[in-house]
């Protein structure tokens, strides 16, 4: 602490340097010609001899992250972005002021450059700087040159200079907007249309999670942050929009970890006149298409295994993947005591007050799920477990769902959606007859909800795909917190 101390007031000396020769430490607007990367792109394997013939002049500005004097010239390393460019500060090219700047630089400084391209006698891709507009003093320095910054939790805290020391996390985050805007060009291009929808409601739904509560001071109500905006886009579709998507912050009061964060990135989208068999397909398509823009391929390297993103996916049923991962007989399916003694066996810790049904989850989610590597589709989920989903014809214990795993982990959740407001109202019920017994995760009955129903929703499939999962995938990351810009963290330790 003492050294960042004795550096900072370093820095804020040559401030008042700056200011003696006419320079604001501080500055306004610098028009940018060019970008670092773009330069590379377009010149960076030009030789000697071209680069001298073509003399080619260019407009830039980046921090200062190398910085190497001698006697009246040196060089520096600009990061513009992701990108890094060197560029040559002699004094005989450069006014009296600007030298003056030069020997005042620090790195993180900012700077703005004109100047030619040419290559060094090391056959350095450099930029000749004929003028020097100071943009921005750093009063802190960077982290250590060699070794960057590599603890995770500072990481995380000080997201601005994890951007600046690792430039793969500038990537990370540039193919995270990517992977953003191929989603929504896919959906629009099939007619699906983008809407906004609360983020504060009346009463939390539309996922089975606690909530946050937050209150409102003019209205005198309580209201909760959105866990999902299903039942939000249900209502526009019972209002005629027939395809609508959302590309929506949740926001669940549940525990942090490696595939968790309490706020979290959604796309969800609805489809009518379709059922969950279609947005199968429509799944396959997106995710096969996303890798193949982003990296040319569908067969990807995800924490040293290759997942293969060619469709098509593997389908299996929910009752059939417990039963068959975990050799058991069918009769546990229907038998609370057998499932119980299973779980038992099967080293699964479970409630043993739970009903059939939370137990036999909790077999799949602890014994099926980290098998399911490759892309699989979890079919026909028990309708008790599924309370927005419709019920399957032929066989009405069943629902109309399926759950997308890759990598062992969800990533996309859809169904065909109930429509019928009877039934539904009767499941609400079921879940808030739960909710009473202590379930605070179960739904509560939406009055509104079952209005909208009433005036007739069509046959509709939905569908919730996690985007910060997903990112994780195409971007070979273990950690949802390096997908994540400012993932929440614990107060930090004064």
């Amino acid at each position: 602490m003492d050294e960042l101390n004795e550096q900072r007031q370093q820095r804020i000396k040559k401030l008042d340097v700056l200011r003696e020769v006419g320079v604001a430490p501080y500055g306004t607007r610098f028009e940018v010609n060019d970008r670092a990367g773009q330069l590379i792109k377009l010149h960076g394997e030009k030789t000697k001899q071209v680069l001298e013939q073509e003399k080619i002049s260019c407009t830039l500005a980046g921090r200062v992250v190398a910085l190497r004097r001698f006697g009246k010239a040196g060089f520096a390393v600009l990061q513009d972005g992701a990108d890094r460019l060197q560029v040559y500060l002699k004094k005989d090219f450069l006014s009296d002021q600007a030298y003056t700047v030069v020997e005042q630089l620090d790195l993180g400084d900012w700077i703005g450059v004109t100047g030619t391209l040419f290559r060094t006698k090391t056959d350095e891709f450099t930029v000749e700087v004929h003028h020097l507009t100071f943009l921005s003093k750093a009063l802190r320095p960077l982290p250590e040159k060699w070794h960057g910054l590599t603890d995770v939790e500072t990481r995380y805290r000080q997201r601005y200079v994890d951007l600046i020391a690792n430039p793969q996390v500038h990537h990370i985050f540039a193919t995270r907007s990517r992977i953003i805007a191929g989603i929504r060009s896919f959906l629009i291009e099939r007619g699906f249309l983008e809407v906004e929808t609360p983020m504060m409601h009346p009463i939390p739904g539309g996922a089975a999670a606690k909530p946050f509560v937050t209150h409102h001071n003019a209205l005198g109500v309580d209201l909760y942050l959105r866990i999902a905006p299903e039942l939000y886009l249900k209502r526009l579709i019972v209002g005629g929009f027939p395809r609508v998507f959302e590309i929506n912050r949740n926001f669940r009061n549940e525990g942090i970890s490696t595939i968790h964060n309490p706020e979290f990135t959604m796309l969800e989208f609805y489809m009518s006149y379709a059922d969950y068999q279609d947005l199968i397909a429509l799944t396959e398509e997106l995710i096969s298409s996303l890798a193949q823009q982003l990296m040319g391929k569908t067969v990807i390297q995800y924490q040293g295994k290759e997942i293969i993103l060619t469709p098509p996916w593997r389908r299996w049923s929910y009752h059939q993947a417990i039963l068959e991962v975990n050799r058991l007989d069918s009769s546990v399916l229907h038998d609370r005591d057998k499932a119980l003694a299973a779980a038992k066996q099967l080293n699964v810790h479970v409630d043993p007050t739970s009903t059939l049904f939370a137990i036999l989850n909790e077999i799949f989610e602890e014994t099926v799920e980290p098998n399911l590597q490759q892309p699989t589709f979890i079919t026909d989920y028990p309708i008790e477990i599924s309370p927005l989903a419709r019920r399957k014809d032929a066989d009405p214990t069943l629902t109309d769902r399926f759950e997308l795993y890759i990598a062992g982990r969800e990533i996309a959740n859809a169904f065909s959606e109930l429509n019928d407001p009877l039934d539904q109202r009767e499941r609400f019920e079921g879940q808030a007859a739960q909710r009473e017994a202590g379930d605070e995760e179960a739904h509560v009955v939406d009055e509104d909800f079952l209005r909208a129903l009433e005036f007739g929703m069509p046959p509709t499939a939905g569908e919730g795909i996690g985007i910060d999962r997903l990112i994780m995938l195409l971007t070979d990351q273990a950690s949802i917190r390096d997908v994540v810009l400012f993932p929440q963290l614990r107060p930090e330790k004064s």
